[in-house]
């Protein structure tokens, strides 16, 4: 069991390390081997199966489980190895695994980024700021299409990057937190619905739903629960929440979004190019006054806000889980 008990506090090291550390682009971050691992097969894969709607999705369920497989077991090996080694080892590495799978500093500094260029720099630098955190088209955004591409990019990322990685780790520790970065990294790469990946980015799609259904409902509870100040409103958060949260073509991704345009009193989403072909979408969120690159820096508030709630809930409930284990076992 004790290894079980270092897991949690490897958790609790990783969210700090997170806080003060960041994503420095000088460290290799395992996300991008992963990555490279998706080109390579999505390659491989594709020059073996035949080019039909059939073969494309056939190649795409094999790549989701070759992917996903290799993310989880390549960590639980290198953990089972440590731990036989020097638990001290084991409890460092793990630590560092969960530092690599959170992203809330890495979110805040990179749509901060975009605030700072808004405010100080121009509006083509705005846009190249956003365009890093992003899969839209940017060259013809202006400012306020810069700024609300950045607030809907952390309030989605909210559930994404910071509250389902929590989730996750606190399940099955730092194996199935890769796990869950692999999914997540399979979908922003090959979970397109145009004509390369409609197919073969099939199983990514469906298999990223079904892990964000219940972290990106959890996530919208979390920001709710966080809108206490006077920046935010929790009963408009509410009601925009339960009007829009399904105003999206994924089943999670306007969760958090509605309840950021709510607490914030803004409009998001609507019509953007995305490949230089315009993709129609509905808004989230009532008009009630102008977006400002200010509401970047509210959105990070909201975003940290559910961060700490998120942690506080994950070790809670890993906490009882493995003192009931304790008492079984």
């Amino acid at each position: 069991m004790n290894f079980l008990w270092l897991s949690l506090l490897a958790m609790l090291s990783g969210f700090v390390l997170d806080l003060l550390l960041g994503d420095p682009y000088w460290l290799p971050h395992p996300v991008r081997l992963i990555g490279l691992l998706i080109s390579g097969l999505e390659k491989g894969l594709r020059a073996v199966f035949p080019k039909t709607p059939r073969g494309e999705r056939t190649a795409g369920v094999l790549l989701a489980l070759i992917v996903t497989l290799l993310a989880w077991a390549i960590p639980c090996v290198i953990l089972w190895l440590a731990w036989r080694c020097q638990p001290v080892l084991y409890f460092l590495l793990e630590t560092v695994m969960c530092y690599q799978i959170l992203a809330v500093t890495s979110l805040k500094k990179e749509s901060m980024a975009v605030l700072e260029q808004l405010q100080h720099g121009t509006l083509e630098t705005a846009r190249r700021a956003v365009s890093m955190i992003v899969g839209r088209d940017t060259a013809s955004l202006d400012r306020a299409g810069v700024a609300r591409a950045a607030v809907e990019t952390v309030a989605e990322n909210t559930s994404d990057g910071v509250v389902a990685p929590l989730l996750f780790l606190a399940v099955g520790g730092a194996p199935l937190g890769f796990f869950y970065k692999a999914v997540n990294t399979m979908d922003s790469m090959v979970g397109y619905k145009n004509e390369r990946y409609l197919f073969f980015g099939w199983a990514a799609a469906k298999l990223d739903d079904i892990m964000n259904f219940l972290p990106s409902r959890l996530s919208a509870w979390l920001m709710i629960a966080c809108c206490g100040e006077k920046k935010f409103d929790r009963k408009n958060a509410v009601r925009i929440y339960r009007r829009d949260r399904c105003q999206h073509a994924s089943p999670n991704s306007a969760q958090t979004e509605s309840v950021c345009a709510g607490a914030l009193h803004l409009r998001l989403a609507g019509d953007n190019f995305y490949f230089g072909k315009l993709c129609h979408k509905p808004y989230i969120g009532d008009d009630d006054r102008p977006i400002v690159p200010e509401d970047i820096a509210r959105a990070n508030i909201l975003m940290q806000a559910a961060a700490v709630l998120a942690l506080a809930l994950s070790c809670a409930w890993r906490g009882i889980w493995l003192a009931v284990l304790s008492g079984i076992l």
